[in-house]
């Protein structure tokens, strides 16, 4: 039992968290309902276009659950965010909407070449047949626009165009979806099945539900509720600033430290973009605080902000909070800004002296955000505190696992909690493990959502 564990009136209280490994495996058990049901209503056959047809329907049913899975994944609902994680419901996200993308093209290709195979046509042929028909031209233009949505989502397409733009793309895949599923309800798998039909309506219908309320209705009610506004934005150093906001009974709010809001600030020419930003501190006094740095135009934006802007925060998400712990002893290491999540922790983590450790990894000195702070809390609770500087491209590595260890002699028999940019954080993940830490005692979690 780790100092500071929960008790068990604390985890009567706790929020709901489902596991990575339950959300997995309730993800699988749907792909094989699915598997399941394709094969009950499949007839074996030799001929050609009945095979092309038969897979079609295989991929166009695997699709559309993986459409549904992949709203699921994005609905943030806390259980969900709080138990698996915005980085990693993010990453599973990306990965399968590519396959979601390949399967609707699978289907759209089988459907084709059985149809060609069928009337004796060319592809050409066929596809302009089949376009020729409204319900099919529907389920076409749905298609079009999943691929205008993934082709934005492209690692080398994204990078080069504003979030507002892709922003606007990827929420074409609400009504792309919206018209894969109109055609579904009209295909033999499920209009022949009233039982399926009626299970595929009601999971349809869940989601929804889930989306509407937690990506609308809640953020509303939050706003209305808490009447979060900003009290001041306060240099932290080189193109970093602090936005210090209160509300009315923020407490409700269940904020952990290491978790993140998406924030939406209401002044001209930033209220249209909510971005996720962690707290650096703990809430009190019925204030929140984020610590952000200027990199991009929206950024720069709220650096100015004025006093009394309107503030809609939808949260708090993340699960790199102290529930992850399982050791007495933790080394927090962070990189650049990374440092906002850590040093809610670092003031927060139940520990003696000695228990808590702080790595900070910066370019330089005048890089150092929140020094005085950490130095002071440090100070307080007779915790670890060392800064590792230098250039990234530096002969000597602040990173590498014998200077982790020297600096951490029992570094293997630690929780580590990491937040940094990401060629930092994957570095510090490889030395960590070559220094003796077991993979699932290293907690990251990427805010660059």
């Amino acid at each position: 039992m780790v100092e500071g564990a929960l008790t068990a009136r604390d985890r009567l209280s706790a929020p709901a968290r489902i596991s990575p490994a339950s959300l997995r495996g309730g993800l699988i058990a749907g792909a094989v309902w699915v598997l399941a049901l394709w094969a009950v209503g499949m007839r074996p056959t030799a001929r050609l276009d009945e095979l092309f047809t038969t897979f079609a329907h295989l991929t166009g049913l695997l699709a559309g659950y993986g459409a549904l899975g992949m709203f699921f994944l994005m609905a943030r609902v806390p259980a969900v965010e709080h138990g698996v994680g915005a980085d990693r419901l993010a990453r599973w996200h990306s990965w399968g909407g590519r396959w979601v993308l390949l399967l609707c093209l699978g289907h759209a290709l089988l459907a084709l070449c059985g149809s060609a195979a069928r009337d004796g046509h060319d592809l050409l042929t066929s596809a302009v047949r089949m376009l020729g028909r409204t319900p099919l031209a529907v389920a076409a233009l749905g298609l079009v626009l999943l691929c205008a949505a993934g082709a934005v989502s492209a690692r080398a397409i994204r990078g080069r165009i504003p979030h507002e733009t892709w922003r606007a793309v990827h929420l074409l895949t609400y009504l792309g979806a919206a018209l894969g599923v109109a055609h579904q309800l009209t295909g033999p798998d499920l209009a022949a099945n009233s039982c399926a039909l009626w299970l595929w309506l009601l999971l349809h219908t869940a989601v929804v539900v889930l989306l509407v309320r937690y990506r609308l209705v809640v953020p509303v009610r939050q706003a209305l509720r808490h009447n979060l506004r900003v009290v001041e934005v306060k240099a932290e150093g080189p193109d970093v600033f602090s936005v210090v906001m209160r509300g009315d009974g923020l407490d409700e709010l269940a904020a952990e430290a290491g978790q993140f809001f998406r924030w939406r600030f209401l002044q001209r020419r930033v209220w249209h973009s909510a971005l996720p930003f962690s707290l650096s501190a703990p809430v009190r006094d019925d204030k929140l605080r984020i610590t952000v740095k200027a990199v991009g135009n929206h950024t720069r934006r709220i650096r100015r902000l004025r006093p009394g802007t309107r503030v809609l925060a939808t949260g708090p998400f993340g699960a790199m909070t102290a529930h992850r712990r399982k050791r007495r002893k933790v080394l927090l290491l962070a990189g650049g800004v990374g440092i906002t999540p850590m040093r809610a922790l670092f003031e927060t983590l139940p520990g003696g002296p000695g228990d808590i450790t702080l790595l900070y990894r910066a370019g330089s000195e005048d890089q150092l955000v929140l020094r005085e702070e950490l130095e002071a809390i440090a100070a307080d609770r007779r915790a670890g505190l060392h800064y590792l500087l230098g250039p990234s491209d530096a002969s000597f590595n602040p990173l590498a696992p014998q200077t982790l260890r020297g600096l951490v002699p029992d570094l293997a028999r630690r929780d580590v909690y990491l937040c940094g940019p990401h060629g930092m954080t994957v570095a510090a993940v490889a030395a960590l493990v070559q220094a003796g830490v077991p993979q699932k005692r290293i907690h990251t979690e990427s805010f660059a959502l």
